[in-house]
Order: structure tokens, then sequence, then C-alpha cells
């Protein structure tokens, strides 16, 4: 079967193409986007060997939407993460994920995502002043202040605490383990020999990732406790007739819509609560990273975001209100566009649990399925024939209704699409609009439409110099 679908030239006998793979996360990345680019000029889908493992990588949105549609069970690979994060609903065999995804869709209601916008504004708030010392001093990494701010959002509007993670973001342990913790999955996946879990124990990168999974899971079960106790005592208060206030943290949402004290245990709450934490953290951090560094590319650009903002909120200093998010239009385009050309997770993984066949091509039973959402992001099918270039005006309206569902998937698509869609993309606004009120990002002007930005692969897509922006204060 595999042998009527066209390879890689570098896919040998034995081997397949993992030989090409090994290197820094950023030749990983490079040579992934060089085969996503095959793969579109191929016809949308090509085969790949990865060693003895057969899988499929596709650039092509109605295939794409089909394997969404009908292959739902994630990839043997995930089992890495799976180490760290349990069997959340976003990792988790197909039997598990069903019942836990109806408990967490509750969690993610227009009416409990617009209380989280209180939340993102003063966080933001506290972040435009740890950049105010950076500001016209040239250069500097801003990930570790998005991520801080991301880490901080999360926890409070998640679990309903304060880390102040902002106040220190280089010391921050949760913040190191989960950096770390990514960083060591990533590399795992790639390095076929470190697959067995019986020989992977005798390389030092397992006790590493041991020891930031255990303070990741140590820190989590810690404020899970605590919180099954306090809602155990509010519960007396209230059969005592005590007027106690309700919150709507995604934790108190996962205990109370799984049974309360007869629900999910620790365990089943820590690998919801923290896999929410990974995945909303770093999506948040690195799309913001991108959008501040095109905008400091593309100053015309940035200056229709400042047109809108100053018309959103004047010349006043107030903080961002739920209200004013729907507004910034050209905020979210610019936001989009990020994500289309580089996304936070260029590549969603499935396999098959049967022979399935699609334009005449059979997937066999336990092969595995690359979705290239960079590759599709950059199909010109389906965003023209300059799929490369920086147009946040390719989000507008007229230039969006006819275009393929799956033609932009940043948070995947179909059954077991990414519920925090919404969350982020709130998040984002909220921080993106507070900084750009107040900063302008400057630097050398790109000298075309092609945005160059070099990229690793570290489960997430992330920039190689950390994110390196210059702001200026606006007058």
């Amino acid at each position: 079967m595999a042998k009527k679908v066209s390879g890689t030239e570098d896919d040998l006998p034995v081997f397949g193409m993992f030989l090409s793979l090994l290197g820094t996360s950023e030749a990983l990345m490079k040579k992934l986007q060089d085969h996503s680019c095959s793969t579109t000029s191929l016809g949308g889908c090509i085969k790949v060997w990865l060693g003895p493992l057969l899988y499929y990588m596709v650039t092509d949105a109605r295939k794409i939407e089909f394997i969404l549609k009908n292959h739902l069970e994630k990839d043997r690979i995930v089992r890495f993460l799976r180490f760290v994060l349990g069997n959340a609903s976003i990792f988790a065999p197909v039997h598990i994920w069903r019942p836990r995804r109806k408990i967490v869709m509750s969690a993610f209601t227009p009416k409990i995502l617009s209380s989280f916008v209180d939340i993102f504004s003063i966080q933001s708030d506290k972040l435009v002043g740890k950049l105010k010392p950076f500001a016209g001093k040239g250069q500097f990494k801003i990930w570790s202040y998005l991520n801080a701010y991301s880490l901080d959002a999360v926890m409070e509007t998640a679990m309903g605490v304060k880390i102040n993670a902002q106040d220190n973001p280089e010391e921050s342990p949760i913040l190191s383990a989960t950096n770390n913790v990514l960083y060591y999955i990533c590399e795992r996946i790639f390095r076929v020999w470190k697959h067995p879990d019986w020989l992977y124990r005798w390389f030092p990168q397992h006790a590493k990732l041991e020891h930031y999974t255990k303070i990741l899971h140590k820190f989590t079960d810690e404020i899970i406790e605590k919180k099954k106790a306090l809602i155990t005592e509010q519960n007396k208060l209230r059969m005592d007739g005590e007027d106690i206030s309700e919150t709507t943290t995604f934790l108190d949402i996962l205990i109370s819509q799984s049974g309360g004290e007869r629900g999910y245990s620790v365990k089943e709450l820590r690998e919801e609560v923290l896999t929410f934490l990974v995945a909303a953290m770093d999506t948040s951090a690195v799309t913001m990273g991108y959008t501040l560094k095109l905008l400091g590319k593309y100053p015309a650009v940035q200056q229709k975001v400042f047109d809108e903002l100053d018309v959103v909120f004047g010349d006043s200093d107030r903080l961002v209100t739920r209200e004013d998010l729907p507004k910034l239009q050209c905020l979210e385009r610019v936001i989009k566009e990020a994500m289309r050309l580089f996304p936070p997770s260029p590549f969603i993984l499935r396999e098959t649990s049967e022979n399935s066949v699609i334009d005449g091509i059979t997937f066999p039973k336990g092969s595995g399925l690359i979705i290239s959402v960079y590759g599709v992001h950059r199909n010109p099918k389906y965003w023209g024939p300059d799929p490369h270039c920086y147009d946040p005006d390719r989000f507008l309206p007229e230039r969006s209704q006819d275009r393929h569902p799956c033609a932009f998937i940043p948070f995947s698509h179909g059954p077991r699409g990414c519920l925090g869609y919404q969350y982020a993309l709130m998040s984002m606004k909220t921080l993106l609009s507070s900084v750009l009120r107040r900063y302008r990002v400057v630097g050398e002007p790109e000298n075309g439409p092609i945005p160059n930005i070099r990229v690793k692969l570290e489960i997430m897509m992330k920039a190689v110099d950390g994110f390196e922006v210059a702001l200026e204060e606006r007058v």
C-alpha cells in the first residue's frame, strides 16, 4: 500500500528518514518544513518511514478534514506526552476522551470565558509595567515575559491561585519545569532509539524528565488538595445557611461537573488542569511572540492596529474590558495571520484504527498520520499564489467566506479540536492590545512580504532568538 504513494528523497531502507531528522531543533524544523512543501507539490500527501514506522504527511484540506473527523485515536508517539500529562482529554485514548470531553466542555461556555477577561486585563497591565525598563534600550528577548504572563493568567483562571511568575520569570520553577518537559519529550520523539521505555530509562534525559515531571505533579496536586478541602468546607457552610460566593475557575467546574467529592480523583483532576496549563500557556505565549515580531517587521500593519486601538480606547489608560474585545477586529486578523504563518503546534498526529481510503490513497491500519498544519497553512490551493507572504487582510470576511474549513487549523478541527481556542484568543487580544497601547515595536523592516524568522521545534514551534524585539513608548 505504501509503495503506491510518493515518498521523500531521504527515505532510506531500514532507517527511513529518521537519520535526516538528527541535529538541532532548528535543523529538525527546517527539514519538516521542507517535507511539508514537498507534500503540497506532490498532491497533498506523501509517505514517510520513521525506522519501521509508517506515516503519511498530509497538507490537503479535504484529506485533513476526513482524517480529523474519522480517525480520532492519537498516534502512538503521544504516549510520551502521557508520561507527564496522563490521560487528559487532549491526549487520552478515545474510550477515555469521550466522557471526559463532555465535562471539560462545560468550562468553556461564553459566560465563563467572559468572566476571565478581568484577570487577563490585570495580568496584562502588570506585564506592561514590567516591559517599561526595556523601552528605548534596543532589542531584548521577550519570551520569558510573555511566558510568565501566560502562566500567571492560566494559573489564576484555571486553579484560582496567584503565583506571580511575572515578578521573576527567570527563576520560576514552574516555567522552567514546563519548558524542560516539552524539550525532553520532543527530543525523544525524534530519536527512534529512545522510544522503548526499557531502553530510555538508561539515558540521562529520562532522569531529568522525571525530575521536572515531579515538580509539576507535586505543585498541581497540592493546589487540588487545597481546593477540594475548601469546597468541602464551603459546602458545610452552605448547609448551615451561610452565603458563599461562587467561583468559576476551570478546576472548580471540573470538580463540580465530575460529581464533586465522588467525582474525579486528584490524579484525574491533575491530568486535565496540567494539560490545560501547558497547552494554553505555551500556545498563547508563542503566538504573541510571533505577532509582535511581525508587527516590528511591517510597520504599516502595526499602524493599522494603532488606529484601531485609538478608536476603541482613545487617550484612556483604563484596563481592557470584555466589551472591548469584539471591537478589535484588525488585531484579531493580525493574530490569525501570525498563527497561519507560524502555527504554535505545527503538526497534529493521529493513528488509523482500520484501513481507510480517500482520493484513491489507502491508509493501512496502524499507520500514523501527520497533519502538517504548517503545510496546509501555506498551501497555495487555499491561500493564493503568495501563501508565504504576510497579509492579515486574508482574514477579512469577504476573503475568508469560501475558504475550506481545514485550510486554517491552528487549534485542530473536528470532534477532537481544541476547546480552548476562544480562551486563548481572548487572552492574546487582551495582552497585545494592552502592550500596543503603550509601546511601538521597532526594528529593521522586512525587505519583502515574506517574513524571515528562524524557528525551532520543541513540541511548539518557537523562534530561535527567544522572540527578540525592541520597544519604544508611544507618545
